[in-house]
């Protein structure tokens, strides 16, 4: 090590650095690697919670509705609930209507399956088709439809009463809506929670 500390810094009074001291620079730099680490590690958790908070809010789809309570609906009754004239959005499957408002991203006006908001989805659903076509101004009762269709239908109606909050059932011509008690109600709220 001597040799290459040179003459004349041994003049001027220099000594060469010994092991337990280290040039300035590198204090420096491991500083810098420590603040970029800091950083680094402040920028992953941020992405992290945002999209813990973009999956969460995923299915609330906006602003929190107060549980419905439970009833029938006509056509007519169910086309209120799109989305659009009301925040909830209701949507029948196979004759029970669930709401979908958790699901506003698919099912609000702007989604994918936004025309089947506030209507029948039924046909739409088993036949896989996502035109107007689909939808009925009347009760459809599916009869037309074939077996591998209406078993499509069935699969769709348990996907929804797994993820949705069923609300009632579909009333088809001159049918009379059921009455349901609080009690009821409340018993199969407390079922899907």
């Amino acid at each position: 090590m001597s040799e290459s500390w040179g003459e004349e810094e041994k003049q001027a009074g220099s000594t060469p650095p010994g092991p337990e001291e280290e040039p300035p620079v590198v204090g420096w730099l491991f500083a810098g690697e420590l603040l970029l680490n800091a950083a680094l590690l402040v920028v992953l958790v941020y992405g992290a919670f945002r999209l813990y908070v973009r999956w969460r809010g995923a299915g609330t789809g906006g602003a929190t509705l107060p549980r419905m309570k439970r009833r029938d609906f006509g056509l007519q009754q169910l086309r209120e609930f799109d989305g659009t004239q009301n925040p909830r959005i209701l949507m029948a499957v196979n004759g029970k209507v669930f709401d979908v408002t958790r699901g506003s991203k698919f099912y609000g006006p702007d989604g994918v399956y936004g025309i089947f908001a506030g209507r029948d989805a039924s046909r739409g659903l088993a036949t896989f088709c996502l035109d107007k076509d689909a939808l009925r101004d009347e009760y459809d009762d599916l009869s037309d439809l074939n077996a591998v269709q209406m078993e499509s239908v069935r699969e769709w109606e348990m996907q929804f009463k797994e993820k949705y909050e069923y609300v009632g059932r579909l009333l088809k011509p001159g049918e009379e809506p059921s009455e349901y008690t609080d009690e009821e109600d409340v018993r199969d709220h407390s079922k899907q929670d």
